[in-house]
Parts: C-alpha cells; sequence; structure tokens
C-alpha cells in the first residue's frame, strides 16, 4: 500500500483485507466513514477518534470498496455486503454489540446494520445521513463527477462545510494524494450512483417505514447548512425513528463533526456513555 496516511492495522471480514484502527479501551464505539474521492476512515475521524478513545474503545474501519481496504473486481457493493462486512469485522474483533457513528454513508450503513441484525447495535448517532428519496446534490454529483487533481479535490471540498476557512492546504493535499492512488476513483464510481445527463438524479436512503423499525436509542446530528444532504434526510429520521432524538446546528455543514468538533464530542460522550 505504500507509506500512506491512515494506514492501520489489517484484518479479513467477508473476504475482504481490511484497513482499520481500534484505540482506546472501554465500550465499543464504531466511527464509520462517508462516501468520496479519497476517504477513508482515518480522514474522516483523525480529528475526533482520539478524544473519544479517552473513555471508549474506539474502531474506525474502512468499509469493503473504501480507503484503504481491499476493492474487488466483479464484486456486487450494496448495502448487504457492507453490513456482512461490518458484521465481519465485529466478529474479527470479538465485539458482540457496540455503538455506532455514522457519517453520511457510514450513517446509512449504521441504519442497515441497525435494520438487519439489530442484536448487534446498542446506539446510532447519525450525522448528515440520507433517508427516504431526495435530489442528488451537486456535492454528491461531485464525488462521481470528480478527476483527481489538488485543484478538483478543493473544488470538490468546498461543497461541503459551511465555513470555507476549515479548508486547508494540508487536508486537500492528503485528500488528493489518497483519491489519485491507481484505481481509487474507478472504485468509487461503482459505489455511487451515476448522476443522469439530463434533469435530476433521485437518491434512495431507507425508507421511513423501514427505519421507524429500529428500537436503538439515536441521536440525529445534521448541519441547518448542509449542501450534500438536505436537512430534511435528519428530520425524517428522527420522526421516524422511534427512540431518536433530533440536534440541528446552525451554521453548519455536512462535517459535523469537524465544523462544530467540541458540541460532537460532548454530544457523543454524554449519549453513549
Amino acid at each position: 500500500m505504500g507509506n500512506y496516511e491512515g494506514v492501520g492495522a489489517t484484518l479479513e471480514a467477508a473476504g475482504h483485507q481490511t484497513n482499520y484502527f481500534d484505540v482506546g479501551a472501554g465500550k465499543p464505539l464504531f466511527l464509520l466513514h462517508g462516501s468520496g474521492p479519497g476517504v477513508s476512515g482515518f480522514t474522516n475521524w483523525k480529528g475526533v477518534m482520539n478524544d473519544l478513545a479517552k473513555q471508549f474503545r474506539v474502531v474506525v474501519p474502512d468499509i469493503a470498496g473504501f480507503g484503504f481496504t481491499e476493492f474487488k473486481e466483479g464484486t456486487k457493493y450494496d448495502i448487504k455486503l457492507w453490513v456482512s462486512h461490518l458484521v465481519g469485522i465485529m466478529d474479527a474483533l470479538d465485539i458482540e454489540k457496540a455503538s455506532f457513528v455514522g457519517n453520511s454513508f457510514g450513517g446509512a450503513l449504521a441504519l442497515g446494520l441497525a435494520v438487519f441484525d439489530p442484536t448487534r447495535v446498542d446506539k446510532l448517532v447519525l450525522l448528515g445521513t440520507p433517508a427516504g428519496e431526495f435530489e442528488q446534490t451537486p456535492g454528491l454529483r461531485s464525488a462521481w463527477e470528480y478527476e483527481p487533481s489538488p485543484e478538483n479535490m478543493e473544488k470538490a471540498m468546498r461543497l461541503f462545510p459551511y465555513d470555507q476557512s476549515i479548508i486547508t492546504p494540508e487536508m486537500v493535499q492528503s485528500r488528493f494524494e489518497a483519491s489519485a492512488r491507481p484505481g481509487a476513483q474507478d472504485a468509487l464510481r461503482k459505489l455511487i450512483p451515476r448522476p443522469n445527463a439530463e434533469g435530476p438524479t433521485i437518491v434512495k436512503g431507507f425508507p421511513e417505514h423501514v427505519v421507524a423499525k429500529i428500537e436503538a436509542r439515536t441521536l440525529v446530528l445534521h448541519g441547518r447548512e448542509d449542501r450534500v444532504v438536505p436537512p430534511a434526510c435528519g428530520q425524517l429520521l428522527a420522526r421516524a425513528i422511534p427512540n431518536a432524538d433530533l440536534h440541528l446546528f446552525g451554521k453548519c455543514g455536512h462535517w459535523v463533526q469537524t465544523e462544530r468538533r467540541a458540541d460532537f464530542l460532548k454530544l457523543v460522550a454524554d449519549f453513549v456513555a
């Protein structure tokens, strides 16, 4: 793999050599990354994982097909495969039940686990998580259309936070380098819905009647100015999941854990503990 930032330990799950970090001790807490060019568990969570590890056993995997985990040509990547991959990671680490913090795609994956295998889930924290049906946003479209270059990476990243000043040249460079690995963007395009050439592309998350069956205690966190996954998705989840609370952050986009880091850490620690 070379010496990339974000390469941790390796285990095998669902037939995939899987990259992950496992830090701290206590109740197990998984941090599940979003999708997009150059994304990995580490890029998504490096700003908060060590803080949470003071209180919890924090596991940060790269989900099958993303980051530094194997991508297999000819494998059908869908929610069923991703859920079985996540269960495989839990089994390999001897974790029967855990809480999950999911960002965007990672939130959808956490919902999938809660729907298909609820006994493995303690609590859910869902950040900027898609649900129901909505028009594909420029932020989601940009992930598919992206061609690796530092300029294009910066342009794509600017669609995510409300306050543009949090995007540093170092962030852009590290995401660009990961996105430019051979085959990385081709792999990503197979995992993301292709935008329609004309007219809107409809993105489908779990429908309301399905998430209504989730019994786990759930904390929904959404940026009011999220231009990647509309706040209406967070409101749907909070309305439909019986044991859910919603926290809507003003002047905040799609990266709650970065844009409102201190609030995020306190809310998650209090809720999961």
